[in-house]
């Protein structure tokens, strides 16, 4: 009989580690692989454990695990590794996830001393005391699932306040109007606007400005319901997101309770500040049914409670969207005149009232438009001074009318007004120098307009611009006089050279004893302090009458003549001078 093949003995698996797929190996390689795995497995930093794959027991952890996880060696060895799973049924090697989705996903593990820990985990398949087995490779990602957390939280909100920004409030939004859509009910988006804020900042600093917002912010969230949205938009505007309202009444009330709870003094690092705010509502699906649309309505509302009366709310109407545009596109048409020098200056008389002589103009600025003619200065005024143009525009007309009135006789002269936003320039001396030394026109001719609200921030920067220009030889004159806050206070901080009386007062002068009081007591105050008194709006010759009766010295309007351009003014100086005429009798 042939003789039997005799059996080869398969060598016995040790302890550790025959990775699966691959060959077994002799015993000498084993031991030396077996080594080579202890060395790898304990000394590594990175928590590892190995798991029984029938029953899921822990068989073997490492030193870094034991410290990471808070418990000992034979406490671990009584543990499931579902014992540490937080939340999760699913095994870190199941298979019903591809190879990447395991890598990318987040565990949440339990530590020994309760603590929940954030962990990406990376398993092999192995060999493990004869019975097959995974080794658990435990990333501990908690600082970064934090900092992750941390730098989500501030793209989505407000660093300073802690509200959410722009961007989360459309997504809240978004949110509010898609449940909305299944309901009868409406949603108001209040977008509201803190007034003269920038006053608090440059007066009481930065710092008391934050403060102030944190502090507006704290009360709004106070008043608001579950369900609600608070937002911060820029540095002075907030958006409420008022759900369930069923009528716009509930948004009128909403309003009303904001702008009271605003109002209440904040006590700031010792300092006492009163704020107050206006607001812009739009309704939804009224006024719109999407974010971005609810929130431009409600800021077109917002700018009319502003220009109309801050304090107060005002609803979006379909109108104020064709007025915004209209604004839009005059602003536009405004840059290119400015940049293509088509506004001109155009000169009314200043008369003086006991001789008939001229003795000045004003120069008002007009735009000739090439489709719609002479564009109202009512019309682009407050445009230009809440764009900033009104800089440039004043700086042209400054300019124009010095290079006109170098060409008038010597004893006529001119009157410019200024902008409050040109003084914050803080440009406006030089600007003024350069317009005299270029024309030539002498600084005694030059007189400069400006008006209380000027001085109401009662700035040092202001007052010593003023000094400056006057100490040039520049007339500098009050306009408007008895229509602001205080304008007697205002006579004790600059010596004016002249006292315009606003026209209100001048009106109908003849038949209203009142306003014949009021330009009375100017009249009388002006002779005190030595000062000029012009009378604006003249327009009939009652009025003229009366005026000088009362001892006004010069007078400005319709009666005597409308501003009219360059050409007309020199012939008509020419003709007085010629002819010996007067505007006036």
């Amino acid at each position: 009989m042939p003789k039997k093949p005799r059996k080869t003995r398969k060598p016995k698996q040790t302890a550790i580690v025959r990775f699966l797929g691959r060959p077994a190996k002799p015993a000498a390689k084993l031991k030396q692989r077996e080594a080579s795995f202890r060395l790898l497995f304990d000394s590594n930093p990175i928590p590892m454990i190995v798991c029984a794959l029938r029953d899921e027991r822990i068989l073997a952890v490492n030193d870094a695990a034991i410290q990471h996880y808070g418990y000992s060696r034979s406490e671990f060895e009584k543990l499931t590794i579902r014992s540490l799973q937080a939340f999760d049924p699913e095994l870190p090697w199941a298979d019903s996830h591809s190879g990447d989705e395991r890598a990318a996903r987040t565990w949440k593990h339990v530590r020994a001393d309760g603590a929940l820990i954030d962990l990406a985990i990376y398993s092999r398949q192995l060999v493990y005391g004869d019975q097959p087995a995974v080794l658990l490779a435990l990333m501990d990602i908690t600082e970064r699932k934090r900092a992750e957390a941390q730098m989500t939280f501030m793209a989505q909100h407000d660093g300073l306040t802690g509200l959410p920004n722009r961007n989360l409030l459309r997504q809240k939004m978004d949110d509010i109007l898609l449940r909305t859509r299944r309901s009868a009910e409406q949603v108001a988006v209040l977008v509201l606007g803190l007034d003269h804020f920038k006053a608090v900042n440059d007066t009481l600093g930065h710092g008391i400005g934050d403060a102030l917002l944190r502090g507006v912010a704290k009360r709004l969230r106070s008043i608001l319901r579950e369900g609600d949205a608070l937002a911060r938009l820029n540095s002075d505007e907030f958006v409420i997101v008022q759900s369930r309202v069923t009528r716009p009444e509930d948004a009128a009330f909403l309003a009303r309770r904001l702008l009271d709870v605003i109002a209440d003094p904040y006590l700031l690092d010792g300092h006492s500040v009163v704020i107050g705010a206006s607001i812009g509502i739009a309704m939804s699906p009224g006024d719109g049914d999407e974010s971005e649309k609810l929130l431009k309505n409600a800021d077109l509302a917002l700018s009319r409670a502003k220009n109309d009366s801050r304090g107060t709310f005002s609803f979006f109407e379909a109108g104020m969207d064709a007025r915004a545009q209209a604004r839009r596109k005059i602003e536009t048409e405004l840059r290119e005149a400015v940049q293509s020098d088509v506004l001109r200056p155009y000169y009314q008389p200043l008369v003086d009232l006991s001789s008939g002589r001229i003795t000045g103009f004003e120069a008002l600025v007009r735009w000739p438009h090439p489709e719609r003619g002479m564009i109202s200065p009512a019309e682009f005024i407050p445009v230009a001074e809440e764009t900033g143009l009104i800089n440039a525009v004043g700086g042209l007309m400054l300019r124009r009318a010095c290079m006109d009135a170098v060409q008038w006789p010597d004893d006529i002269r001119v009157a410019v007004n200024l902008s409050p936003l040109q003084f914050r320039v803080g440009n406006l001396l030089s600007l003024v120098m350069d317009a005299l030394n270029q024309s030539g026109l002498s600084a005694k001719r030059l007189e400069l307009e400006i008006t209380e609200t000027l001085l109401l921030e009662k700035s040092s920067e202001v007052l010593a611009t003023l000094h400056a220009l006057r100490a040039l030889g520049v007339r500098i004159s009050m306009d408007d006089f008895g229509t602001g806050y205080s304008s007697l206070s205002y006579l004790r901080s600059f010596p004016f050279d002249k006292i315009k009386i606003d026209q209100s007062f001048v009106r109908d002068l003849a038949a209203n004893p009142d306003a014949q009081a009021i330009v009375r007591s100017i009249i009388s105050l002006g002779k005190g302090l030595g000062v000029t008194i012009t009378a604006e709006g003249v327009e009939t010759e009652a009025e003229v009458n009366c005026l000088r009766d009362e001892g006004c010295q010069e007078g400005q309007g319709f009666l005597f003549s409308r501003a009219r351009p360059n050409a007309e003014i020199v012939s008509l100086l020419k003709a007085q001078r010629g002819y010996g005429a007067a505007l006036v009798a």
